[in-house]
């Protein structure tokens, strides 16, 4: 495949986003979500109600998805950088069809557990190219605008896979629901394999060795590790605390909250382009901690509907701020391993927060881990803003 010619500062804003590929990964990663989105719910009630877990053994099942995860997306990254992005997509969402599907034939929680551990092996190579693939994808100046619409993909299937995942265990039980979730992984791998290959082809004797941790994307992890992981935490406890406030529909709490980040990245795509990714950063995870802090502060329906709802708002400009800070930094070659070094931070964010929290909440209550999270936030928009000064420091250098 042809390098594409740079493009000049007049043909940038002319230059076409939504092309056929571009299109084709967006519905691949809205499939392959969504069948993760349904899993959210499913893992620890198929681990609990069907395997007769306790509260540890359902936080074993839980994270060990992101334990395979996060060692191989580093390793994924290189690997996308070398191999090209496409055998990553397809065979992570072939990997993650089977592994979610054996779940329905599980017979204890030893068996669950090394499922979850495959899926994270699925979830670091499909996670990692595709997000390799939409820098590849995205017009020159235009990279935050094509992250702001791909991570929909993300979002919708968060909000709209649980409700899914609820809607077929009501229909035909664990059984039906895991096989709707690998449907939706098959249906990723046939659409990635309708994708040209997005790696610039150029021969690997020339291309220089790029360290598995991207030095370029430790900072703007390090932010987004922030965001993510009091995310994290609010989707851990958010139904527990919908339940002890007498709110029986927390299923409406995730679906507004993915509703309100599809709509907030809709209407501000090319935001991200137009402001510095620090400074972006640092007011998203403001937000972020607001809404959090709402929802402990006001104890009751609409204080989480409407802390959901700021929190939704900060998570919408988290991904395409800290993002947009390493891929307008690091050359093509490199992108999949500084993709693969930001993504650790999710999987981090994503296993230690809820942990973190829980211990918190053990201890306080959910309010009180809830507001550690929004510290959490805060001090991730302080760290960004910080960033932000040395930034302008070097500047005048």
């Amino acid at each position: 495949m042809k390098r594409r010619p740079v493009a000049s500062p007049t043909e940038t804003i002319e230059a076409r986003l939504f092309t056929r590929a571009f299109i084709v990964l967006l519905l691949a990663e809205l499939a392959y979500f969504t069948a993760a989105g349904m899993e959210i719910p499913l893992a620890p009630l198929f681990a609990a109600r069907v395997l007769g877990a306790d509260e540890v053994g359902v936080g074993i099942a839980v994270g060990a998805l992101a334990l395979t995860a996060l060692f191989l997306r580093p390793i994924a990254g290189r690997t996308s950088d070398r191999r090209g992005r496409r055998p990553l997509l397809v065979g992570g969402a072939l990997l993650y069809a089977a592994a979610t599907a054996a779940h329905a034939i599980a017979p204890d929680l030893s068996v669950m557990v090394g499922l979850r551990l495959v899926l994270g092996v699925a979830e670091a190579f499909f996670f990692v190219a595709g997000f390799a693939a939409l820098a590849d994808l995205a017009p020159p100046g235009r990279t935050g605008e094509a992250l702001s619409y791909n991570s929909l993909s993300l979002y919708l299937g968060i909000g709209l896979g649980p409700l899914i995942g609820q809607g077929l265990l009501g229909i035909g039980g664990f059984t039906l629901a895991w096989l709707g979730a690998a449907g939706l992984a098959l249906l990723a791998a046939v659409l990635a394999l309708r994708m040209p290959e997005t790696r610039a082809a150029v021969a690997d004797a020339d291309l220089p060795v790029v360290p598995l941790i991207h030095r370029a994307a430790i900072g703007p992890g390090l932010g987004l590790l922030s965001g993510i992981a009091a995310m994290a935490g609010f989707f851990a406890f958010v139904a527990l605390y919908a339940e002890g406030i007498g709110f029986a529909d927390w299923s409406l709490a995730l679906l507004e909250f993915g509703v309100i980040v599809v709509g907030t990245r809709l209407l501000f795509a090319k935001l991200p382009d137009r402001v510095a990714p620090y400074r972006l950063g640092s007011a998203a995870l403001a937000l972020t901690a607001a809404g959090i802090a709402v929802v402990a502060l006001v104890p009751n329906a609409v204080g989480l509907l409407l802390g959901a709802g700021i929190l939704a708002v900060g998570v919408a400009f988290t991904t395409p701020a800290f993002f947009s800070a390493v891929l307008t930094r690091v050359a093509p070659h490199e992108r999949g391993a500084a993709m693969g070094t930001m993504s650790v931070s999710i999987d981090l964010a994503f296993g230690a927060g809820p942990m973190v929290l829980g211990l918190v909440a053990a201890a306080g209550g959910i309010p009180a881990a809830f507001l550690a999270g929004a510290g959490v936030a805060l001090l991730g928009a302080l760290g960004s803003l910080m960033a932000l000064g040395r930034g302008r420091a070097l500047a005048h250098v």
